[in-house]
């Protein structure tokens, strides 16, 4: 049978196993070791090579669900979000989670709640009846997360966020280590009158305040209580913050450098700078966190920032997930930090010379 062959009443018939042993000239229990992976030491390299030309000839593709009820495993896993998937702020998350699926011949089916709790707990159900071999539970951004119900009756995975009664492994930034990144791009280019601005009532806030003050606390310095300004997330927090920090301030004793609670923030405080005839970054260096796209690297001056590592949590969630899997056996509940690396651009420079 040749690819695309159609049946007498005109459907598209598959090419089968039989098909491609018969092309290959080879036995059927040859080409099913070839696709079960137990190949090596049954087969010459040549006769493999022999059954993989033939495949590709017909187009043959193992039948997935065949394969999965003979391993008891349907090499799918579910992802639900919050608002994941509707932002695309946090798709690298998604990206990384379905890429590193794909590489190991698994799908992701995704559901997104819309940060509701009885949509959560109906999609765990709902990818529970469709036997997923597993689950990732991902947030936006970094919380405590409820466990929705169901999750703990499959093999499961948290991603930017924390289970609030600590019973799944989770994978989250280490958002304390990036505030002192953030800081310290600012200490090592000589500043030390240092402001941060911006944030809001939530973790992530929290730890990267307390890396700010970790940063400054290593040179014998301390934050201004003035400078630490929170200020909210958005552009217009930004504004406000630089503006209280900067604004009829002599230039002695302002801050040289200013840390922003994400890529928005230091939006804001640019636009302050400007509208206060400061050059970013020959009168104040500024530093943005998150690294959003279509955004950081487009402002003026492009945003010197520190990424949030969307992409290697999902990843890495995946691969714990498959591991369990593989393995049998549910991983340890532990919650493994990934770091936040450094994206250097334009907007720091050393500090003014008096």
């Amino acid at each position: 049978m040749s690819r695309g062959e159609k049946s007498q009443d005109g459907e598209v018939v598959r090419p089968t196993s039989r098909d491609v042993a018969r092309l290959a000239g080879v036995s059927h229990t040859a080409v099913s070791f070839v696709f079960n992976g137990r190949a090596q030491g049954n087969l010459s390299a040549e006769t493999q090579e022999k059954i993989r030309r033939a495949a590709a000839q017909l187009g043959y593709r193992p039948n997935a669900v065949a394969r999965g009820l003979r391993r008891r495993r349907t090499a799918v896993i579910g992802l639900v979000t919050d608002e994941i998937a509707t932002s695309p702020f946090a798709g690298r998350l998604l990206r990384g989670a379905m890429d590193t699926a794909w590489s190991r011949e698994h799908l992701v089916l995704t559901v997104d709640s819309g940060t509701d709790p009885d949509t959560e707990d109906a999609a765990i159900a709902e990818l529970l009846d469709r036997r997923v071999d597993g689950i990732i539970y991902a947030a936006l951004s970094l919380r405590r997360a409820r466990v929705p119900v169901g999750l703990h009756r499959t093999f499961a995975v948290l991603a930017n966020c924390h289970p609030e009664d600590g019973s799944l492994p989770a994978v989250i930034p280490a958002e304390r280590a990036g505030g002192r990144s953030a800081a310290r791009l600012l200490l090592e280019a000589g500043h030390r009158r240092v402001a941060l601005v911006g944030g809001l009532d939530d973790i992530a806030s929290a730890e990267r305040l307390r890396g700010f003050r970790d940063a400054l606390r290593a040179v014998g310095s301390t934050a201004h209580r003035e400078w630490i300004v929170r200020s909210g997330g958005e552009i217009s927090s930004g504004y406000e913050g630089a503006m209280r920090v900067l604004q009829g301030v002599p230039a002695d004793r302002r801050p040289t450098g200013i840390v922003c609670y994400n890529d928005r923030v230091a939006a804001g405080v640019l636009h302050a700078a400007a509208r206060l005839g400061l050059d970013v970054p020959a009168d104040l260096s500024v530093v943005g966190y998150d690294d959003q796209e279509h955004m950081a690297a487009h402002l003026s001056p492009p945003l010197t920032t520190i990424a949030l590592p969307h992409r290697a949590m999902g990843e890495t969630a995946v691969r714990l997930l498959l591991e369990a899997i593989e393995s049998g056996t549910a991983p340890p509940a532990v919650t493994r930090k990934l770091e936040c690396p450094v994206v250097t651009r334009g907007s720091v420079a050393p500090v003014p010379s008096p």
